[in-house]
């Protein structure tokens, strides 16, 4: 049947149509939320076209099957279960020949599928975006010849409109499920840096997983390459089960396939799958990623649903990203309870292996503390030490730390993040700054790594004084733009974890408003240019006291490009890291 273009087919239509039209068009577009958009498309379509029975289905591109999005009238099991092939169907037929199908009566027509048994006439019609089709818009009728060639031409060009404003949709939904992964990933790696019991972090690791993929059957396993033997592992089951994963050899099933190819392998129907061993009788389809460390697999996640076709390449991607982070957590776990049996030599190697477990940076605080805050760090080539972070001592009072660690790498990093959390551990306490620096180094003097130690400089802001109380443990001395001057605060101190016992001064200060502190590291000052000449500190203060009128996050902008600017594309070798502080 031949089907005329849209545009053409609109200029026959009725004022009123064209009307309706134009405000599908609107309606549909109005809104990110996809379901929003569907509910809306479906309400107006009903004005132009009565019918009965309604659906989208989207078109999964890995499998070439239809799935339901939205329906009307339809049975749940249909909704959650059937995947119609491209090519079966009358919606199956839409979307192989991106043209519509109108079929006046379907019990006459062999392509039908019998979702509904009361069914007598059905109009499918292609959503096309720039040519290729991304799935159909269905309606049927239980009266017979219910659909007529204009409501056909009707249809398609609420499928144009339509079909831009779910891709749209869709971008929506991916940014925001990407937006919720990238938090869970961060939450894996805060989880990282407290949890070093092995079984502790898969059980965590679960939760964390259904989050974003809400699976029905999940099992998280630890591979050991040497032992070729899976050493832990955590079963998680809404339903009921018959082995666990742990029983299985890991050349066995899906999951040693997955051990066995380093790749992951995603199973829409386990009934023809000829790998499949059956630890779970209700399990239609299944996902196992390998979690990969140094080309190594390290353990595999795997998830099982009720549901045939359920996975998709957006769980794939998913879930092999959470796998990469989990994979250094446990490696690090592993690593570090085989340091405390054997109590050997290897806590450099079990440093290095626990990098993911510093703490994250934080987020600037968004509660009025009476201050512009802004942050910024930038990591040089190689993993450093630098840090700084923010302790809400209460509603009106924030506490401020910035600092770094001896040498680069890994081992810098972890001993970064001891520092850092035992500092949140100090924090309830809400101690003065010469009191906090004072007992960091005596934790840090107790659990002291040879050749390792750390500058920090700590401060208390006091909002409704206007108090600043600042303290110094060998990091680079503040700058403070004050009266019309800037100048380095003079405070000092040894660094932490050189001597069981130190003591430090600390300074008050009253501040208005314009006052700007700014704390930084050797990362900005010690920026060399292609002559070997260091950015320094002066450069850094003329640079402050030229521009003390600038937002902190203009600032804090200026002084990073001031100092890449001035290293002419010389690379940095040290990371470099900045907070800075205006009074409002």
């Amino acid at each position: 049947m031949e089907s005329r273009a849209p545009e053409t087919a609109a200029a026959e239509l009725p004022p009123e149509v064209l009307a309706t039209l134009v405000e599908i068009g609107e309606e549909v577009n109005s809104s990110l939320d996809l379901d929003e958009v569907l509910r809306k498309a479906a309400a107006l379509v009903r004005r132009l076209i009565p019918y009965e029975i309604f659906a989208v289905l989207l078109l999964d591109e890995a499998t070439q099957d239809l799935f339901f999005r939205f329906a009307i009238g339809y049975s749940r099991e249909v909704v959650e279960t059937w995947r119609i092939p491209v090519g079966k169907g009358i919606t199956g037929t839409a979307a192989l020949e991106g043209q519509p199908v109108l079929v006046g009566d379907v019990r006459s027509d062999p392509r039908y599928l019998s979702a509904v048994e009361s069914v007598r006439s059905e109009i499918a019609v292609p959503l096309l975006l720039k040519g290729r089709v991304i799935g159909v818009l269905d309606i049927q009728s239980r009266e017979l010849n219910s659909f007529t060639q204009e409501q056909q031409q009707v249809l398609a060009l609420v499928a144009s409109r339509l079909a831009g404003a779910i891709e749209n949709a869709q971008l929506y939904e991916s940014a925001r499920r990407q937006a919720e992964t990238l938090r869970v990933l961060n939450e894996v790696g805060r989880e990282a840096s407290s949890i070093l019991d092995v079984d502790e972090l898969l059980r965590r690791a679960a939760d964390l997983i259904k989050r974003v993929i809400d699976y029905q059957m999940a099992s998280i396993l630890v591979y050991d390459a040497r032992g070729k033997r899976f050493t832990h592992a955590v079963d998680v089951r809404y339903g009921r089960s018959e082995q666990s994963k742990l029983e299985i050899g890991p050349t066995e099933g899906i999951v040693g396939a997955t051990v066995d190819s380093g790749r992951s392998i995603r199973v829409p129907d386990v009934s023809l799958d000829p790998r499949y061993i059956c630890c779970n009788p209700e399990t239609r389809s299944e996902l196992a990623v390998p979690m990969m460390h140094k080309g190594s697999v390290v353990g595999v996640i795997d998830l099982e649903s009720p549901v045939k076709n359920y996975f998709t390449e957006e769980h794939v991607q998913t879930l092999s990203i959470l796998a990469g982070s989990l994979a250094v957590a446990i490696e690090n776990a592993c690593l570090y309870q085989q340091v405390l049996r054997e109590e050997t030599e290897q806590a450099e190697e079990l440093q290095a292996a626990r990098r993911m477990q510093g703490a994250l940076l934080p987020e600037v605080p968004t509660e009025d503390f009476g201050l512009e805050i802004a942050a910024r760090y930038e990591p040089a080539r190689e993993l450093g030490g630098d840090m700084y972070d923010f302790l809400r001592y209460g509603p009106q009072q924030l506490a401020v730390a910035i600092g770094d660690v001896t040498g680069k790498g890994s081992a810098a990093a972890l001993f970064g993040a001891t520092a850092v959390g035992m500092l949140r551990s100090l924090a309830p306490q809400k101690l003065s700054p010469a009191d906090m620096l004072r007992q960091l180094n005596t934790l840090l003097g107790e659990r002291r790594v040879e050749g390792r130690f750390a500058t920090l400089c700590f401060m208390t802001w006091q909002k409704g004084r206007q108090r600043l109380r600042i303290a110094n443990a060998g990091h680079w001395q503040p700058l403070l733009w004050k009266d019309g001057r800037c100048e380095k605060i003079p405070v000092e101190g040894l660094p932490l974890g050189i001597e069981d016992v130190a003591t430090y001064e600390e300074r008050g200060y009253s501040l208005e408003s314009g006052d700007v502190l700014v704390l930084y590291s050797d990362g900005i000052t010690e920026r060399t240019n292609p002559a070997g000449e260091f950015y320094g500190t002066q450069r850094l203060r003329l640079l402050v006291a030229a521009n003390h009128r600038l937002s902190a996050e203009a600032l804090a902008t200026m002084i990073f490009e001031e100092a890449e600017r001035f290293a002419a594309g010389a690379p940095a070798v040290d990371d470099g890291t900045l907070v800075v502080l205006k009074v409002r």
